[in-house]
């Protein structure tokens, strides 16, 4: 079982950044990968952004390549969502999740956080 808690959203302004993180309960996180996903009111939850349980390989939407960067620290049971270049259509509910496999299924991950919202005023 884990248990995943989203923090850093907020109400920026285009061209900003933001850094969402999540943390993790439970002494398994090391071997999950974790994802990050979006959702707008009245819109399917969308990808954003995958890592594998090392770290060492990421895998982006490509809304958000180039600009999103998705990290972890195993060592403190958390995945961080550093989003630069922020623009109105980024606004979303922004959502953490975990997978025993790296992936961009969503029905694939079996752990999700509560959400944070990200509003990104123009």
């Amino acid at each position: 079982q884990v248990q995943l808690v989203e923090s850093g959203g907020g109400l920026v302004q285009a061209g900003d950044s933001l850094r969402l993180s999540c943390a993790a309960s439970g002494r398994t996180f090391s071997i999950y990968a974790m994802g990050w996903f979006r959702q707008v009111p009245g819109q399917e939850r969308e990808f954003v952004a995958t890592i594998n349980s090392s770290g060492r390989s990421t895998i982006y939407a490509d809304s958000v390549k180039g600009r999103f960067t998705i990290s972890r620290d195993n060592a403190k049971n958390t995945v961080s969502l550093q989003m630069n270049s922020l623009k109105p259509e980024d606004t979303a509910v922004y959502y953490c999740a975990a997978t025993r496999i790296m992936t961009v299924l969503k029905a694939r991950y079996d752990y999700w956080g509560q959400g944070t919202q990200v509003t990104v005023s123009s």
